[in-house]
């Protein structure tokens, strides 16, 4: 007699357990309908005033105006940018605390040999944001040269005594400085920062004498006449600097520099929010007062889906392997 009730009892927990299941479900889906109920931390992890800045900052305003939520833009420097990201790796998976970085999240996996953190297995992409024509070569004023070859020439008449500098090591602005060392067979003296920001004051001081920037970070100071602009590390010259020849021009294709930015969440956030994040920004990046802006920097919009950027990041990732391997420099 007490078998029937056994059965009963079971099928009555499993009705209770699939209908607490469903409001679970429900509650799920509601809290994920109403992303963001509140502020977004959006960690960059760079000094202020480098190229993030530039494009990031207009973006997040523009984020927190279509939320009506406040996405937050919180510097965190350190370690060529594996300090602040390793904070996004660890923070929790709810699309409240998310990463804007540049290229070197790639080349920081080939480049640094403890990171804290995986760069592709620890990260669900959100969107590439932009993509460059190329890092721009810039030097002091007092240097005198105005084009590569007239560069090449003083580094060899004075080896290691001129002094580049990068947002840190293994960011695209050091891996330029090393691929024009590989390509001429120079010797050059890196000088590592925390941020490019840092980096381009010391230049701008006379400090050191030259760097591989970001079009978008040096733009103003090159039409003002405050640095000299060399050569850009791209297959074709910028539209905003078309009077700025490529390395290639001089002889030197392999001083390849693409440089990009993008947005992650860390891996497990779930995938409605990061739909979301993605709709709202590829919409954001083709108003045309962002499109001039990223334009007007040197930049390119992109606003690629989760998908497409992931597929971006593994091709990107392969070619520095190669070029990384080709300059042999050799992983810190």
């Amino acid at each position: 007699m007490r078998i029937p009730f056994q059965i009963n009892r079971s099928a009555a927990l499993l009705a209770t357990s699939i209908v607490g299941s469903g409001f679970i479900c429900a509650a799920h889906a509601q809290r994920a309908d109403d992303y963001p109920a509140r502020a977004v931390r959006v960690v960059i992890p760079f000094a202020p005033g480098g190229p993030p800045d530039v494009i990031g900052r207009p973006l997040l305003q523009k984020l927190s105006e279509a939320f009506n939520q406040p996405f937050v833009f919180d510097n965190r420097a350190g370690a060529s940018g594996s300090l602040g990201t390793d904070t996004v790796a660890k923070s929790p998976r709810d699309g409240y605390t998310l990463l804007y970085t540049t290229g070197s999240h790639n080349t920081n996996s080939l480049l640094i040999r403890k990171l804290p953190y995986d760069g592709r297995r620890d990260f669900a992409p959100i969107s590439q944001i932009t993509l460059s024509y190329g890092q721009v070569m810039i030097v002091h004023l007092s240097l005198p040269v105005k084009t590569v070859p007239e560069f090449v020439a003083l580094a060899r008449a004075r080896p290691g005594s001129l002094h580049f500098g990068s947002a840190g090591v293994g960011n695209i602005t050091h891996l330029g400085g090393e691929m024009l060392i590989a390509a001429a067979k120079i010797k050059l003296t890196h000088v590592p920062y925390k941020g490019a920001g840092p980096a381009l004051n010391d230049l701008l001081g006379g400090h050191i004498e030259l760097m591989f920037p970001s079009i978008s970070q040096v733009g103003p100071h090159i039409q003002a006449g405050r640095v000299r602009a060399i050569a850009v590390g791209g297959p074709v010259r910028a539209p905003v600097l078309p009077q700025v020849p490529t390395f290639a021009e001089h002889g030197y294709p392999a001083v390849d520099t693409p440089g990009w930015q993008g947005m992650w969440a860390p891996a497990g956030t779930p995938h409605e929010r990061i739909a979301r994040l993605h709709a709202e920004i590829a919409r954001i990046l083709k108003t045309p007062d962002m499109s001039a802006r990223i334009t007007e920097s040197g930049l390119r919009p992109i606003g690629s889906t989760p998908e497409e950027f992931a597929a971006f990041i593994e091709r990107d990732f392969v070619f520095f392997e190669k070029a990384i391997r080709a300059a042999r420099i050799e992983p810190q």
